[in-house]
């Protein structure tokens, strides 16, 4: 197993125009599955091919264990990384493809063939050894591909969006079967991904990313409990956080449709009598959507705009003094054009800061 370490890492393109990655820290612990999650150009390809030496960094370090591995050439890094489209040599077989990185490593004959039964049985395609890639699935091409990384027994695994080119229903399945593997073999994993849903149900700890820099390292559920910007809580979540814009004042935060809510007092910025400008922060799914007037300690008024029937759940959307607010309900009876309140407990929302973080 390895630990990795990167150390203000820094890469620029273009003569310094484009950074690409900017002052990156992040450690990777030994056996981890980290999952680097966000938009597309955000970065996190270009991180994930500085750790495989694809790419040398303008600043920092890298480290694998306590050993400086930034100015070494892939191949003696130990890493095996495994792309979106597979890249398999189309006139081979399953075998020959599996085998190609063991040939050219001149491991024996014997071994080779051990290694290959053992790689394949782990991946279910012991059957496909003699077809070639044009005779497979994308399923099946995905575990050729993984098979040929997992048979050199590397150090690190690098997966860069390796599920992106199959169907919804086949990427859940390999979601699944990737995770199993990994927690089989304990090899540290860094794994690149927009899909959050992918990134939620795999990943030990997610670093989510934007603009080429890192905004939150944490375990799935605390990422998703407590997202420490506003722009993480908007990344976060499906549909995504609600912030409404209010101003906070002596434990009280006033909407611009002139409803004061209740605030915990933990969450106070440090002043009880100055007035500061917030983002009230509630997940939809933390919303009830009343018809009729609430005697609710927290409640919102708003217009309904839509109501989105979506079968276990529906998505109502509210306006509230010109912000959109979604809340996400089991059932409702409300219709467009309906004033509804909208109500939540204490512990269910978040307060933001002009700046956009969390405040205390």
């Amino acid at each position: 197993m390895t630990h990795i370490s990167l150390q203000g890492v820094t890469k620029y393109f273009e003569g310094g125009d484009i950074v690409a990655n900017d002052s990156i820290d992040l450690e990777v612990e030994d056996g981890e599955f980290l999952v680097l999650l966000g938009p597309s150009g955000c970065g996190k390809t270009t991180a994930l091919r500085l750790v495989a030496g694809l790419e040398h960094p303008s600043e920092g370090d890298i480290h694998f264990d306590d050993e400086r591995v930034t100015d070494h050439s892939p191949s003696d890094r130990n890493v095996a990384m495994v792309f979106q489209n597979y890249a398999l040599y189309p006139h081979m077989t399953v075998r020959e493809n599996i085998e190609y990185p063991l040939k050219i490593r001149d491991v024996p004959p014997e071994e080779r063939d051990e290694r290959i039964e053992e790689t394949t049985e782990l991946l279910h395609i012991e059957d496909l050894l003699d077809k070639k890639p044009a005779e497979l699935s994308g399923g099946q091409r995905q575990r050729t591909s993984l098979a040929r990384a997992i048979v050199r027994k590397p150090a690190v695994f690098l997966l860069d969006e390796p599920l992106s080119n199959l169907d919804a229903k086949l990427r859940m399945e390999m979601r699944t079967e990737l995770k199993r593997l990994q927690d089989e073999l304990d090899v540290t994993t860094i794994y690149v991904t927009h899909n959050q849903e992918e990134a939620m149900s795999m990943g030990d700890r997610i670093a989510v990313m934007n603009q080429g820099t890192v905004r939150q390292v944490a375990e799935p559920e605390e990422l998703y409990n407590r997202p420490r910007t506003t722009w993480v809580a908007q990344f976060i979540g499906s549909p995504p956080m609600n912030l409404i814009g209010g101003t906070k004042r002596n434990g009280t935060v006033e909407l611009a449709e002139g409803t004061s809510v209740p605030v915990d007092a933990s969450s106070d910025s440090g002043s009880d009598t100055d007035s500061a400008p917030v983002s009230l922060g509630v997940r939809p799914e933390d919303f009830s959507v009343h018809g009729d007037s609430t005697d609710a300690d927290r409640a919102i008024t708003g217009t309904v705009e839509t109501v989105e029937p979506l079968g276990e759940f529906t998505i109502v959307n509210v306006d509230v003094d010109g912000t959109s607010v979604k809340a996400k309900v089991p059932t409702t009876g409300v219709e467009r054009g309906d004033r509804v309140h909208l109500t939540f407990e204490n512990h269910d929302a978040y307060l933001y800061d002009e700046r956009g973080e969390l405040l205390p």
